[in-house]
């Protein structure tokens, strides 16, 4: 059976090695390819600032890794992690962040974070429209945090041991 890594490239790879390091669950991943409507469509708000032409072309020219991450205050810890969206002041103030080591440029800071728990949820359903958010929480999060849970290096997402 092939190996399953997080991803052909090694920036994909120390994203997800930091998420493990800082003890995220991995609810659920997958590697992807976004054509221009789908970055269009995800960034709509965006549509006619500056940075809106080069975010979308940058976001569709390559595979990317998503995620559904669980922790304790998830949005608040992860966006921690990334630091800030400009990859110079991050750089500064924040260097050992994920942003502040392998971003590039502000269009190309290497990783996105939900800013609420309201747009996790929505952008979630655009990632991964067969999860429904209410069911986790009411039936899987309760288990996960009773655990057992361990890390599956197949599906590079934690599960529930069977007892």
């Amino acid at each position: 059976m092939e190996e399953k890594k997080p991803s052909r490239f090694p920036l994909s790879q120390a994203v997800h090695q930091r998420i493990i390091d800082n003890k995220f669950l991995i609810v659920r991943n997958k590697e992807l390819q976004w054509g221009a409507n789908d970055s269009q469509r995800f960034y709509h708000e965006h549509a006619g600032r500056f940075f809106y032409q080069r975010l979308v072309e940058f976001m569709s020219s390559g595979p990317m890794r998503a995620y559904i991450l669980a922790h304790e205050d998830a949005v608040q810890l992860w966006r921690k992690m990334m630091g800030p969206t400009k990859v110079f002041r991050a750089r500064i103030t924040a260097p050992d962040s994920i942003r502040g080591h392998l971003g590039l440029t502000d269009t190309r800071n290497t990783t996105h974070g939900s800013d609420s728990v309201e747009s996790a949820c929505r952008e979630i359903s655009f990632f991964f429209p067969d999860f429904d958010v209410t069911r986790w929480y009411r039936e899987q999060e309760p288990l996960y945090r009773a655990g057992p849970i361990c890390y599956d290096e197949q599906r590079l997402e934690h599960k529930l041991v069977e007892k």
